[in-house]
């Protein structure tokens, strides 16, 4: 038998070893991560977080901000022109075409005014590489949800100008271009697809060279996305329905006809598309310690549907008393992550690998949703982007893979959507 003095020098060795091992993956890690374009395709946006006074270039509690790219080595944040689905009619697409161009405005007020010199805008690939190579942050913007466009084709080229260069057709709700995957509970569709305008603005899409994004739309309005258009789509934000069968994710069948399309994946790290039953279970978890907090400083946590039909002003004042209750919970929450693990960058790049499975390396990207209900362990915010080329590395992604999945994909479709549109 060892002696217990061998049995020491034996397990101290090891760990040394195994820390050397873990410092030096590290190091690659960081190498590989500092060297390629890490591209982020979807981050959220608040215009009141692009004033003078409370903007970008502070560490605010946004996940995404320029410290935290700075930190977390992100080149480009795709900052998304987001508005809910409302009534399909003219005071309702009004009041969506007044929010995108508010939302439009506070980018360009970023790029131009408040951060001209950390930060610059870009549409083409050439402009991405030629800020980066500047030192400088990225910012391009995508419109999430074409209901804001109304019943005005022309709307696509007013946004294409103003620097969008994706677009989903419709959100959580049919817009009046196509039908969403949220059709899909209920088997409730109104257009079966897309709807006639909506085949229109697919060709004008081509036409500008504007990236068409299927995220949100419904399967049918997909498959006749691709039938239509002469350039590949992408989904800016979406998993792998054979991993976690919810219909924000793409199924098999979707993912060759995305393969056969050209197009991209961009994975996403939502973690109730990730794992449902670890992220409902966590969700409980943290949600009964929120509760008790809250009961002790006079907050009650209301359900996601509730908080959404609030108007702005108590919606706001909500999320400032949940923001202090989730600080002060923080202890607790620590203690129910040993018992109750949740949703990580394990689970995320379990769904690279899927993904990178079935329909090769060429076809898959990757995004967060900061700001937009995304994040995960270990990937919380901009600042932990290393966490991801090291899980990767990990996985045994070469150099050349991971700069493809983090940006080199996304500007190839981008590159290939904008030739089409030269040829037409």
């Amino acid at each position: 038998m060892f002696s217990k003095k061998y049995l020491l020098i034996f397990f101290t060795a090891f760990a040394a070893n195994a820390q050397t091992t873990d410092e030096a993956l590290m190091k690659k890690a960081q190498e590989i991560h500092n060297e390629v374009i890490t591209i982020d395709t979807h981050n959220d946006i608040n215009v009141k977080n692009f004033t003078a006074q409370k903007n970008y270039t502070k560490d605010l509690e946004t996940q995404v901000n320029l410290p935290k790219m700075e930190k977390g080595g992100i080149d480009v944040t795709w900052l998304i022109v987001y508005t809910g689905q409302e009534e399909l009619n003219a005071a309702g697409y009004k009041n969506a075409h007044d929010i995108a161009m508010s939302k439009f405005e506070a980018i360009h007020r970023l790029v131009k005014e408040i951060a001209p010199n950390q930060i610059g805008l870009a549409t083409t690939s050439e402009e991405v590489r030629d800020l980066v190579s500047q030192g400088k942050k990225v910012a391009m913007i995508g419109v999430e949800n074409g209901y804001p466009i109304g019943t005005d084709i022309n709307n696509v080229e007013k946004f294409y100008d103003l620097g969008a260069r994706y677009m989903s057709l419709s959100h959580n709700g049919h817009s009046q271009l196509c039908d969403s995957n949220t059709g899909e509970a209920g088997d409730e569709w109104l257009h079966g697809g897309l709807s006639e305008l909506g085949k229109e603005v697919v060709k004008e899409m081509n036409r500008l060279g504007m990236m068409i994004d299927i995220s949100h739309p419904s399967k049918e309005a997909m498959r006749q996305m691709i039938e239509l258009s002469q350039a590949p789509l992408i989904a800016s934000h979406s998993s792998a329905r054979g991993l976690c069968d919810h219909s924000r994710n793409l199924d098999d069948e979707q993912l060759q006809w995305l393969k056969e399309n050209g197009g991209v994946i961009q994975t996403v790290a939502f973690d109730s598309y990730l794992n449902t039953e670890k992220h409902n279970a966590y969700d409980a978890a943290v949600n009964k310690v929120y509760t008790e907090v809250g009961e002790k400083v006079g907050f009650k946590l209301l359900p996601w549907a509730e908080v959404r039909k609030l108007d702005e002003k108590k919606r706001e004042a909500y999320y400032n008393d949940f923001r202090r209750v989730r600080k002060l919970a923080q202890p607790k929450i620590q203690k129910v992550k040993e018992k109750v693990p949740p949703v990580d960058v394990t689970d995320f790049i379990d769904h690279v690998d899927y993904l990178v499975e079935k329909i090769g390396i060429d076809h898959v990207g990757i995004s967060s949703d900061f700001d937009g209900g995304g994040g995960i362990e270990g990937w919380s915010d901009a600042s932990q982007s290393l966490n991801v080329t090291l899980e990767l590395l990990k996985r045994g992604y070469t150099r050349e893979e991971i700069a493809k999945l983090w940006g080199e994909n996304l500007l190839r479709v981008l590159d290939e959507v904008q030739a089409v549109a030269q040829r037409l």
